[in-house]
């Protein structure tokens, strides 16, 4: 962990921080522990992470350059990005007004902050409900496609017959469903992304890795 770090990357949770230091790895971008490009700090919960005075408190230090967001859409994207909005606004007054497909990146422009870069990725893709592992599932390699398609078969029928999983975690639910049936079977999510169980370089993981490599200049 390099809390110097002049770039910072605030997520909801451990299983995110621990993903991407591989994805990005995978891609190109050298992850050297002690002296990580990115400071990744986990919130146990997207509640947590948009307190009001979250944001605020993240630019104090002069030397940081950019503060990147990453949360879940979960059920309501719109009232997603409406909360991040709320929370920004007050420390960042020229904050956009929507999200781009590609993620936002914002050079700001008014206030304290003039100078500074501020970033934001909705899992999985800025428009749609889901998660981290809703955009997991977009890096299952081709040859794993028709596996796939009867795991989302087999958890719908799991749900039928009573699985106590709730309707949000329908996901996480598929992708650790297929992960169980991998070799070696059941692998975490970091470990997949490592050992290429998942593909990091997959071509639907692309829009993500340019918006990290453009927010912090790597």
């Amino acid at each position: 962990m390099n809390r110097n770090n002049t770039k910072i990357l605030l997520v909801e949770g451990d299983e995110d921080k621990r993903v991407i230091p591989y994805l990005m790895e995978e891609n190109g971008i050298p992850w050297p522990k002690g002296n990580e490009p990115v400071d990744i700090q986990s919130y146990n919960g997207v509640e947590k992470l948009l307190e009001p005075k979250q944001i605020s408190t993240q630019f104090k230090p002069p030397r940081v350059t950019a503060l990147g967001i990453m949360v879940d859409a979960d059920d309501n994207p719109l009232g997603r990005w409406q909360k991040i909005r709320d929370v920004c606004l007050p420390t960042i007054p020229d904050f956009p007004q929507d999200l781009p497909d590609t993620g936002l990146i914002h050079q700001i422009q008014e206030g304290l902050n003039q100078g500074k870069k501020i970033g934001v990725w909705m899992m999985p893709d800025n428009r749609m409900q889901g998660m981290l592992e809703t955009f997991l599932a977009y890096l299952i390699p081709t040859e794993n496609e028709p596996l796939w398609t009867y795991t989302q078969t087999v958890i719908q029928e799991a749900k039928n017959l009573g699985a106590t999983f709730i309707e949000n975690h329908t996901d996480k639910a598929k992708i650790h469903t297929w992960l169980a049936w991998q070799n070696p079977p059941g692998r975490q999510l970091h470990n997949a992304v490592m050992e290429r169980i998942l593909n990091p370089n997959h071509p639907k993981s692309q829009i993500f890795i340019n918006w990290f490599k453009t927010l912090y200049d790597l």
